[in-house]
Formats: structure tokens, C-alpha cells, sequence
């Protein structure tokens, strides 16, 4: 096994994406998220690998589909606005069916907002990534270690259902270290077939193309694309589940508010509420199974979000008014405080909304 290596964040990511395969860097530098850049700047060359700083966040997108479409494993990373630049070349890639791999490590917003830590891109990720019909996958780290884990996966997820993934983390996990067991780097990777990168007599000319003329040939194809979407709802929603076989009160919470809400819920217990946490991985596909199966035996389920009640939304439809879903958020960079959390527990415990 691995030794233990002390990383920040955003060089987790950076190391364990070059241990999958990528080869290919295209970004643009913007707190909180530059370490990674920076990484790869320093280190992609020792794996034959090349790093570009684009002119541009649009250049940078436009670029990952070109590496993508010649059958690369590549990456580009931002931070909130950045990402909202990039949302069209996204769309151009959901729409050739070509893999590769986004990272937005938040910050405060709308707008320029603060460069502190923030979940607020996640109706952004999860439900308006680019224009048209489409979805891309999204894990969300909660972890220095699942930086790393995630990332590594996220690159053959992408390559199964050629689709783009999303890693979703905020500016705490991206700045904060801690010790990370990195993968093996891959010696192999998947065959491409559909990739353009020349076919020498010996396969069909492939194209990668996201426009269609004909009404017909598009609505087919999204038909097509959405029983895929349907495949990976089935096959890949991920969430980690702590105490919450007999939990009155679930908490909801994803990336470093997660380990805001495990104090919590550790504290309520330690004072006799049966306080439990569900801890959706995957926010598209969204883990509803789990949220519904905890209904049947929960009183009342609590949302933590550092933003102003966005992911409550889908709790809300997969609980499907059965029971009462509350939520408790801070947004533009302030974090919320274990102690904060409990106080919503002992209301909700006591009857309160």
C-alpha cells in the first residue's frame, strides 16, 4: 500500500488526474483554485503530458473538446466564474458525446463575489451546466483524500458513458491538507474507437459534432442520449450513510459541509437525539433511494448548505412531502459552525421547522 503524502487539495487533484491518464491541461488561473494549475504547470511535462495556459476560460473549454474529440484523457479547473464561461463549450461536448473532466473549486458569488469558500454553483451543476438537454455527472468530494479518489474515477466514469464529469468542490477543500494515499497510475487505458485521430483506411471516418440540421436527427438523439442518462442514474448515484438507520432527525449535506454536520450530529447524540447523516457523493445522478428510504422512518430532515437553500430542493422531491425538510445555510464565504447546526437539531427534535 501507498505511503500517506501530506497535499493540499488542489494538488490532490492535480496528482491523481495525471495518475489516471490525463495528458492534456487546458485552464486559466483564478482563486481559490490556481494550485492546481500551478501543479500541472510544474509536473505534466515528467509524464509526457502538456499543460497550457489558455487565453481564456472559453479557449480553455474549446480546447479540452478538441483533446477530447482526438481520444485524450483531459481536464481543464476554475473557480465560479469561470466555470459559467466555460458552460458553452461544455454543452458542445455533452452534445459530441465526449468525455473529459471539470473541476470548480466554488467561491462566494454571484458575480465576482468574495474568493472565499462557497456551494452556491450547485443548481449551476446539477441543473444549468450549458444550454439544451443535457446532464454531466457530478461528485463532490468532502475529503482531501475523495479529491484524489474522485477525480481518478471521474476519468473512466467519463470515458464509460462519453459524457463529461464534474468534480464540485469549494475553496476549503481545494486550500486545506491533509494526508491523501495516492492511486497507482494507470498503465492501461480504454479504446476509443470513435476517436478522431485519424483513421488510415482502417475504420469509417469518425467526426465529433454537436450540431444537427434536421429536427428528426436531434430528437432522436437526445431520446437516445436521456436513455444513458437513465443507465447512470441507475448504476452510479453514490452517498455515504452514517447513523442513519434509526435517526429521527437526517441531516443532508454534501462536500465540506458534510463534516460540519457529522460534528453536529455527533454532539446531538452525545445528548440523546437521534441525529443521523446522509451524505450525497454523486449530485447528479442525485441519491434519492437513500433519501427516501430514510423517510419511512425519520421525523424531520435538515439540509446544511453554504449557500441559501439550493440542494434542499432535491431532498424536497425525493422525500416528496412525506416529511418536513428544513434548512440551514450561511453564503459569501462564512462557513457554517457546528454549534449552529444543533441548535437546528434540537428545534427540529423538539417539533420546531
Amino acid at each position: 500500500m501507498s505511503e500517506k503524502v501530506l497535499m493540499k487539495g488542489n494538488e490532490a487533484l492535480a496528482e491523481s488526474a495525471m495518475r489516471a491518464g490525463c495528458r492534456f491541461f487546458f485552464g486559466y488561473p483564478i482563486t481559490p483554485q490556481t494550485e492546481l494549475a500551478a501543479y500541472m504547470s510544474k509536473n505534466m511535462h515528467k509524464v509526457g503530458g502538456v499543460y497550457l495556459q489558455a487565453e481564456s476560460e472559453i479557449s480553455a473549454i474549446n480546447m479540452v473538446y478538441g483533446a477530447s474529440a482526438a481520444g485524450a484523457r483531459v481536464m481543464t479547473s476554475s473557480s465560479s466564474p469561470g466555470i459559467s464561461l466555460k458552460s458553452e463549450g461544455i454543452s458542445y461536448m455533452a452534445g459530441a458525446d465526449l468525455p473529459g473532466v471539470i473541476v470548480n473549486v466554488q467561491r462566494g458569488g454571484p458575480g465576482l463575489g468574495s474568493i472565499q469558500p462557497s456551494q452556491s454553483d450547485y443548481w449551476q451543476a446539477t441543473r444549468a451546466m450549458g444550454h439544451g438537454d443535457f446532464h454531466v455527472i457530478v461528485y463532490a468530494p468532502s475529503t482531501v483524500q475523495e479529491m484524489a479518489d474522485y477525480i481518478y474515477e471521474a476519468f473512466d466514469v467519463a470515458d464509460k458513458y462519453r459524457t463529461p464529469v464534474m468534480i464540485l468542490a469549494d475553496g476549503m477543500l481545494g486550500q486545506m491538507m491533509e494526508p491523501v494515499v495516492l492511486p497507482e497510475p494507470k498503465t492501461s487505458l480504454p479504446e476509443k474507437p470513435w476517436a478522431c485521430d485519424g483513421h488510415k483506411n482502417a475504420r469509417e471516418h469518425n467526426i465529433a459534432n454537436s450540431l444537427y440540421l434536421t429536427a428528426e436527427d436531434l430528437n432522436r438523439l437526445n431520446f437516445e442520449r436521456f436513455e444513458r442518462y437513465e443507465t447512470i442514474k441507475q448504476n452510479e448515484q453514490r452517498a455515504d450513510l452514517y447513523l442513519v438507520d434509526d435517526a429521527d432527525i437526517v441531516l443532508v449535506a454534501f462536500g465540506a459541509s458534510a463534516r460540519i454536520a457529522k460534528s453536529a450530529v455527533n454532539a446531538a447524540r452525545a445528548i440523546g437525539i437521534k441525529a443521523g447523516l446522509i451524505r450525497p457523493i454523486t449530485l447528479w445522478p442525485f441519491p434519492c433511494d437513500c433519501i427516501k428510504q430514510a423517510s419511512l422512518h425519520a421525523k424531520a430532515f435538515l439540509c446544511v448548505e453554504m449557500n441559501m437553500g439550493q440542494m434542499v430542493d432535491d431532498v424536497r422531491l425525493c422525500v416528496a412531502g412525506s416529511k418536513p425538510v428544513s434548512f440551514f445555510g450561511r453564503t459569501g464565504g462564512v462557513i457554517p459552525a457546528p454549534l449552529e447546526v444543533l441548535d437546528c437539531i434540537k428545534s427540529l427534535n423538539e417539533g420546531g421547522r
